[in-house]
C-alpha cells in the first residue's frame, strides 16, 4: 500500500508478519491515514486562520501609528511603526508552512511536510533576535544623541494602540499554537508580545519626556531589549527542541503507561516519540508472552496502537513491534544484534 492509502498499515507489526498485514488490510479501522490527514488539515486551517486575524490586526495597528508619526514627527514611534509592519510580515513564512503541511505525504516526503513549521520557527527566532538588536541600537543611539518629541499625547495614544494590537495578535497566535501543537506559531505569538512591550517603551519614554527627562525613553528601551532577549531564549529553546525531536518526559511516561496497561504486554522495551510539525509519531517495542501465534501477537500490538491513538493527544501514527520473551540460550534478536551499537539491557542477556 502506498503513502496515500486509506487503511492501517502494518504498524502493529511482527517482522515476519505477512499474515497479520493481510488481516490488517482486510479490516479497515477508523484511525486510518485519511482521518489523520483530516486532523492535520484542520490544525493547519486553524493556524492559517490565526495568522490571518493577527496579520489584519497588526497591519491596522501599524497604519494607525503611521498617521500619528506624520503628525508628531516622533522618531521613536516611527521605529515602532516600521517594526510592527515588519512583524506583521513574520506571518508569511508560517502561512507558507501551514499551507505546505496540508499536502499529503508522498514517495519523497514520506512523513509529509510538517517540518516546514520548524523551518518557519527558525525564521521567527531570527526575526526576534533582529528585533533585540534593533531595539538595543536605537536605545543606545538615543542615549548618545537625544531627540525631541512633539504631540506627546498622540504619541502616547499610538503607543497604547501598538501594545493592544500586538497583544491581540499574540493571544491569537499563542492560544492557537498551543491548541494545535505548533511551536513555531507559539514562538511567533511570543514575538508579537515582545513588540507590544516595545510599544509600551514608547509610552513610558513619552511620559518621561513630558516630565523633562529626555533620557527616559532610551533607558526604558534598554530594559525592553532585555525583555526581548528573555522571550528570544524561550522561543529559541522551543524551536530547538522540535528540531532535535525532543518531547516532554511526562508525555513519554503517559504513552508508556498506556502501553503497560494493554493485556498481553509483559514489558515495554522501548518507546520513542517525535514531533513532525504539530503531530506526534510513536515507535514502540514490547515483549509479549511466549508461544503466541502470529494472530495473537498482532492483536496485542493492534490493541496497543489503538489505545495510544485514543489516549495520547495529537498522536498521528504508531508502530508497535512485539517480541517474544528471552529464553535461556535463545536470543530472539540475534540476527540483528550486530547492527546495534548500543544494545538495550534486555537484549543479549
Amino acid at each position: 500500500m502506498d503513502s496515500d492509502g486509506h487503511e492501517h498499515r502494518a504498524r502493529g507489526e511482527i517482522r515476519a508478519g505477512i499474515g497479520g498485514w493481510l488481516r490488517h488490510l482486510g479490516r479497515p479501522h477508523r484511525h486510518d491515514s485519511a482521518e489523520h490527514l483530516d486532523e492535520a488539515l484542520e490544525g493547519s486551517r486553524e493556524g492559517i486562520r490565526a495568522l490571518k486575524i493577527s496579520l489584519a490586526v497588526l497591519a491596522a495597528t501599524a497604519m494607525g501609528q503611521a498617521v500619528v508619526v506624520a503628525a508628531s514627527g516622533s522618531v521613536a514611534l516611527l521605529g515602532d511603526t516600521l517594526h510592527n509592519f515588519a512583524d506583521a510580515l513574520t506571518a508569511v513564512p508560517l502561512w507558507v508552512a501551514f499551507t505546505l503541511t496540508r499536502r499529503p505525504a508522498n514517495r519523497r516526503y514520506t512523513y509529509g511536510y510538517g517540518r516546514a513549521e520548524d523551518l518557519a520557527g527558525i525564521a521567527i527566532v531570527l526575526t526576534i533576535a533582529a528585533s533585540a538588536i534593533v531595539a538595543a541600537y536605537e536605545a543606545i543611539r538615543r542615549l548618545l544623541h537625544p531627540e525631541s518629541v512633539h504631540n506627546l499625547a498622540w504619541v502616547a495614544l499610538a503607543a497604547v494602540l501598538g501594545f493592544v494590537g500586538n497583544e491581540i495578535a499574540a493571544q491569537c497566535r499563542i492560544r492557537t499554537g498551543r491548541r494545535i501543537g505548533s511551536a513555531a506559531l507559539v514562538a511567533d505569538g511570543l514575538h508579537a508580545r515582545t513588540d507590544g512591550l516595545t510599544s509600551l517603551a514608547v509610552l513610558v519614554g513619552a511620559g518621561g519626556v513630558a516630565l523633562g527627562f529626555r533620557e527616559a525613553d532610551p533607558l526604558v528601551g534598554l530594559l525592553i531589549t532585555l525583555a526581548i532577549l528573555l522571550v528570544l531564549k524561550d522561543a529559541a529553546r522551543s524551536v530547538y527542541h522540535r528540531l532535535m525531536d525532543a518531547v516532554s518526559p511526562e508525555l513519554v511516561d503517559e504513552a508508556r503507561h498506556v502501553v503497560e496497561r494493554v493485556p498481553g504486554v509483559g514489558r515495554v522495551d522501548d518507546l520513542r516519540l517525535r514531533w513532525i510539525g504539530h503531530q506526534l509519531h510513536a515507535e514502540v517495542e514490547v515483549t509479549v508472552g511466549d508461544g503466541l501465534s502470529l494472530d495473537e501477537g498482532h492483536a496485542i500490538a493492534h490493541d496497543a496502537e489503538h489505545r495510544l491513538l485514543h489516549e495520547v493527544r495529537r498522536l498521528a501514527t504508531v508502530i508497535v513491534h512485539p517480541s517474544p520473551p528471552d529464553r535461556p540460550g535463545v536470543d530472539p534478536h540475534e540476527l540483528l544484534a550486530h547492527h546495534w551499537r548500543d544494545p538495550k539491557p534486555h537484549r543479549h542477556q
